[in-house]
């Protein structure tokens, strides 16, 4: 095991996770511009039915970013910018300022090189969703379809953990496989990205989060996984180190002051 930690391609596990959940109510395509990313749904009947596109960048000016995604979005729209830790983040603010964009968000971005994960005692049982009548509890509490029938097997793509009190998921979280590619040699090689990472408030600072991100790592690397990466709140990005992730960089959210259709929308 390789243990890397690389933005770049760090990046790349991100649009093709996030893509991927977004693709459980409709087809959530992934194409790439001159290197920026865009992400967008699949053509729809109804165009008033079409989500909010991100464009993500790394490493590209912004007013390369801001006409690539001007020429090629269908109306409402965001970029995620990313920059490296350590590297200043006033040229970016200012530059997306000077095109018309305001600052929206910002997300830590975090990494695990798998090769050791705490043990950690578990308040309430973890258990993997494997079940449809564990999945429709969980979509029940968390307001919103988390996993498919198709994620059930043990080779799935898409691994669901929810901490239970009794029958009732009080915290979950998943994580999704995603290929690295690089060509025959490296078609084995995958990475995780973690998503919908959440406790129910009054069973907060109890471990549970912990207890989660354990079982899912030490699962991520059972499967072969390489390094896991995620996107952390405020206050997640404190969680996190906890369990063995490290901060990489940050996401910085901006979007157009004057973008007719905008609709905002979570990156896990």
């Amino acid at each position: 095991m390789h243990n890397w930690i690389d933005i770049d391609s760090a990046v790349g596990v991100f649009v093709r996770g996030f893509a991927f959940t977004r693709s459980f109510t409709h087809p959530y395509r992934v194409e790439r511009h001159s290197g920026v990313w865009r992400l967008t749904d699949s053509p729809r009947h109804n165009p008033a039915d079409y989500r909010r596109e991100e464009y993500v960048a790394f490493e590209l000016e912004p007013a390369e970013v801001d006409r690539i995604a001007r020429s090629r979005t269908r109306g409402g729209f965001a970029v995620c910018a990313i920059r490296r830790t350590g590297e200043p983040d006033a040229p970016l603010r200012s530059a997306y300022k000077s095109l018309g964009y305001r600052l929206t968000a910002t997300e830590s971005f975090m990494a695990h090189r798998l090769r050791r994960v705490p043990k950690v005692p578990a308040p309430l049982p973890v258990r993997r969703v494997n079940t449809q009548e564990r999945a429709d509890r969980l979509a029940r509490v968390a307001r919103s379809r988390q996993v498919l029938p198709e994620h059930f097997g043990p080779d799935s793509v898409l691994r669901q953990y929810v901490a239970l009190d009794g029958d009732r998921p009080v915290g979950w979280v998943r994580s999704i496989v995603v290929q690295l590619g690089g060509g025959a040699e490296r078609a084995e090689r995958h990475a995780t990205w973690v998503s919908n990472m959440h406790v129910e408030p009054r069973y907060r600072r109890l471990g549970i989060g912990k207890s989660l991100l354990a079982r899912m790592l030490r699962d991520d690397r059972t499967g072969g996984a390489e390094a896991s990466f995620l996107l952390a709140s405020h206050s997640g990005a404190l969680l996190y180190p906890h369990v063995g992730y490290e901060l990489i960089g940050e996401l910085l959210v901006f979007t157009p002051k004057k973008s007719a259709g905008y609709r905002g929308g979570s990156r896990a």
